[in-house]
């Protein structure tokens, strides 16, 4: 007896659950808004407007003439199918209701006239009916979970159970197995159509978060790249300070022993310094600290000494010597510069002749450096493509480091189009130059062999 009691309480409670789990499904008036189509926008909701009047005319002449029920229950019956269609664009679960009582309010007017207008009549679900239900249906798969739509599907065919089998009728023609079926069908294609809006929404979400985190990795990878030559640019100098330190007390005849000990701190802060830089430089140059010997991205050693602009007249002869046509110009009074700047430089350069190589086949490029009082104009130029380029297995970031280290300087750098299917890098680094420091004497060359 106690198992007995045991079984129907749980019984009862699995009632009791799946009864909340209905009511806190299907009991809402929450919103869901059928969203316009991409390329058509608001077509979907004229068709289901279009459609709900054909609803209203179609059954309403059906129930007056056919079925001989009154005109006023008529109207609320027609006026309650069509208005659910309307009321689904924008409150589904709502509007399913509002079909369902009106489908039940229609099969229990109509069910009074079976035997009176002497002809069989569809019943329980008009064709009109049927029609206005599977729409209420297919735009409520379209935007709730299946769970809903399964259970809005299962009250259906409760009800149309209950109407057509338990209830019945006369003499009609019955519907129901019609309606069930093709409810299902409709479930089960809104349901589809769901599931595939939602992954491919899913899959434009993850690539975008794709294309942002490599994005954000080459900016990383390219910041720490600047900041390995730039820390190689200041270990040479402080390597500089701490020979001249060391160097300095034996250029002066009995130095004084304050001078030698303040000289003597700075060589100690400097090699001190100097090892820091190194330390740090380790970690920067790879995954793997005790990786020396090892080539970087552009194949160079580790420890190999950063280029400048005295080494751009072998970098345009390695660029010839691939293919490319390059021709270079430089303007203004050439002047040293600061290291980093002289890096970045040489840098942009080599990355725009790079893409000029994959990009542009059969292209000529021009190299033009512009010196001024304040800074370098780096541009580079070349004319369109003679063949279609090859695929690159690049990640297509290379502007990205560009501009990364123009901008790490105060600078600039642009790059579109120019000259039809040509291109342009432009960069613009400052660089003041100091006062006092002799220039040499301004001159202009330029280089326009191939």
């Amino acid at each position: 007896m106690s198992r007995l009691s045991g079984v129907a309480d749980k019984g009862v409670g699995l009632v009791s659950r799946w009864l909340r789990v209905l009511r806190d499904d299907l009991w809402t008036w929450r919103a869901d808004p059928l969203p316009p189509s991409k390329w058509l926008r608001w077509l979907p909701h004229g068709v289901v407007c279009l459609v709900a009047f054909g609803v209203l005319v179609g059954d309403l002449d059906q129930l007056l003439d056919y079925a001989g029920v009154g005109s006023g229950p008529a109207v609320l019956i027609v006026a309650a199918e069509s208005g659910a269609m309307v009321l689904a664009l924008r409150w589904p679960v709502p509007a399913w209701w509002l079909s369902a009582a009106a489908t039940l309010l229609g099969a229990a007017v109509t069910h009074a006239r079976m035997t009176v207008g002497g002809h069989a009549f569809a019943w329980p679900w008009t064709p009109a009916g049927i029609v206005a239900h599977l729409f209420v249906l297919l735009l409520l798969a379209l935007r709730v979970r299946t769970r809903v739509s399964v259970e809005a599907l299962g009250l259906t065919a409760l009800l149309t159970y209950l109407l057509q089998g338990v209830w019945g009728g006369v003499d009609y023609q019955p519907t129901g197995q019609l309606a069930v079926v093709l409810s299902a069908v409709v479930v089960v294609l809104g349901t589809a159509l769901r599931g595939r809006r939602e992954a491919r929404a899913e899959l434009v979400q993850q690539t975008t978060l794709t294309a942002e985190e490599r994005a954000r990795r080459t900016l990383l990878e390219e910041r720490s790249r600047i900041a390995r030559e730039l820390h190689d640019v200041v270990a040479h100098h402080m390597s500089v300070i701490s020979i001249q330190a060391q160097v300095a007390p034996h250029l002066v005849q009995d130095p004084p022993e304050a001078l030698r000990e303040n000289l003597a701190g700075i060589r100690q802060n400097a090699v001190e310094a100097l090892a820091e830089l190194r330390r740090v430089l380790d970690v920067l140059r790879s995954e793997h600290p005790a990786g020396h010997g090892r080539e970087d991205a552009s194949g160079a050693a580790p420890h190999a000494p950063q280029p400048t602009l005295d080494r751009l007249p072998a970098l345009v002869e390695n660029t010839r010597a691939a293919g490319l046509t390059v021709t270079t110009g430089i303007t203004g009074e050439r002047r040293p510069l600061p290291p980093g700047v002289e890096l970045s430089a040489y840098r942009i350069v080599q990355e725009a002749l790079s893409n000029v190589l994959r990009h542009a086949p059969g292209a000529t490029a021009h190299v033009a450096l512009a010196y001024d009082r304040r800074g370098l104009r780096v541009e580079v130029t070349n004319t369109g493509p003679t063949r279609g380029a090859p695929p690159s297995s690049g990640a297509g970031h290379g502007l990205l480091g560009m501009r990364e280290r123009a901008v790490m300087l105060g600078g600039r750098l642009t790059a579109h189009r120019w000259s039809g299917d040509g291109y342009r890098v432009s960069a613009y680094l400052p660089a003041p130059s100091r006062a006092g420091t002799a220039a040499p004497a301004p001159h202009r060359t330029e280089d326009d062999t191939a």
